[in-house]
């Protein structure tokens, strides 16, 4: 049995990856409402931060992983030092928790990323953005923000001062503003014997700062995915990593730079799932389960995802003639949360297509076409709404 701290889509998913190999799952999670509790063999009803849940959950399980990286490293050390096998493990999550480590991290290794600084360094009482920069620029929690929560676009000095008096200095950095042409994506496995294993890059878009779409493969020569791999497989290997990455990237004037680092199963990869030979949740589930790991192979020529997000109920359809709507689509594959209710923004679901033209153009033609359909069905709200 595979404990996993954690119980939202994402843990549904390695749950239902599980499955396929009768690996029985046991899951952390605050609510038997959240979409992994009902598949779970066994349910520990706490918060996936809580220290005392965990080392209920440990009972039993031959493997603990991670849901996401909210987690309490110091609070579960002494379970690591009692035998419990954390994948990845607490030494390499740890400098990846924080969004100000891992910028640290990132300056260490000398891999490209966008220009940053703590907010703590920015005076209070004469407020300026470090020599050289301008507005606007892009202001991050160090922890917990996801899907645009916990950023605030900065357009003056006066929206800094603000900011600067508004939250815990400490606890947020500053970046600069990034002008890049396309938006990529690339998870990337590390098995127990270091062997390391890839997805291909992917194109992503954003709405609103949160997923809108995602493209694999991407549509950039191959010597980018190259370095992609080369940036995400040297991280890997410096932390001693075993489990799943996901970097996301900035390609543009400035060459590929990484913006956010998920040291987990990512949105960017659920196309996997029907997509390739071994999807994201099946690389984990083997990892953690200390099971042959897979290659990953894509099986169709590409695929496309689309995330489904709750819509105001007011203003759109009801929910079962969307749902329907799309299940109608030839070809369309979709994975619906279990979330409820229906709340404007919440991610509730994807679809996936696989993509079968035979040239970069086709493909593009054929998923710009299946987006404009699911979007007919299925819109994005207008304005961004918690």
């Amino acid at each position: 049995m595979i404990g996993v701290v954690g119980g939202g889509q994402l843990a549904r998913m390695l749950v239902q990856a599980a499955a396929q190999r009768d690996v029985p799952i046991a899951v952390q999670t605050t609510d038997a409402a959240d979409p992994a509790a009902g598949l779970a063999s066994r349910l520990v009803a706490a918060d996936p931060r809580d220290v005392a849940g965990t080392r209920e959950l440990v009972v039993g399980c031959d493997g603990i992983t991670f849901e996401n990286e909210w987690v309490n490293i110091d609070a579960l050390l002494p379970l690591e030092q009692q035998g419990v096998r954390f994948q990845p493990s607490l030494a390499a999550l740890s400098p990846l928790v924080d969004k100000l480590s891992q910028r640290q991290l990132l300056d260490e290794l000398a891999i490209p990323s966008p220009p940053w600084c703590p907010l703590s360094l920015i005076s209070p009482a004469q407020p300026a953005l470090p020599q050289g920069w301008t507005f606007p620029v892009m202001a991050k929690a160090s922890r917990g923000g996801y899907d645009g929560k916990g950023t605030v676009v900065l357009r003056d000095i006066d929206g800094l001062a603000q900011l600067l008096r508004a939250v815990p200095a400490d606890d947020w950095l500053l970046e600069s503003w990034v002008d890049y042409e396309l938006e990529l994506a690339l998870v990337v496995s590390r098995d127990q014997r270091g062997r390391i294993r890839h997805f291909p890059l992917v194109q992503t878009h954003q709405h609103q700062q949160v997923c809108d779409w995602v493209l694999a493969p991407a549509p950039v020569d191959p010597s980018v995915a190259a370095l992609a791999y080369n940036v995400e497989a040297s991280l890997m290997t410096k932390l001693g990593y075993v489990g799943v990455l996901a970097l996301e990237f900035f390609y543009g004037p400035a060459g590929l730079q990484v913006n956010e680092i998920a040291p987990r199963t990512h949105n960017s990869g659920h196309y996997s799932i029907e997509a390739c030979t071994s999807s994201q949740f099946d690389q984990q589930l083997c990892i953690a389960a200390g099971l042959p790991v897979p290659d990953p192979e894509l099986k169709s020529r590409g695929a496309l995802m689309v995330n489904l997000l709750g819509l105001d109920p007011e203003r759109h359809p009801p929910l079962d003639q969307r749902l329907e709507a799309l299940q109608a689509m030839s070809g369309l594959h979709l994975h619906w949360y279990g979330k409820s209710p229906e709340t404007p923004g919440r991610k509730l679901g994807h679809v996936t297509l696989l993509l079968e033209g035979d040239t970069l153009l086709k493909r593009r033609d054929e998923a710009e076409s299946a987006l404009a359909a699911i979007r007919r069905i299925w819109p994005l709200e207008s304005e961004s709404q918690d």
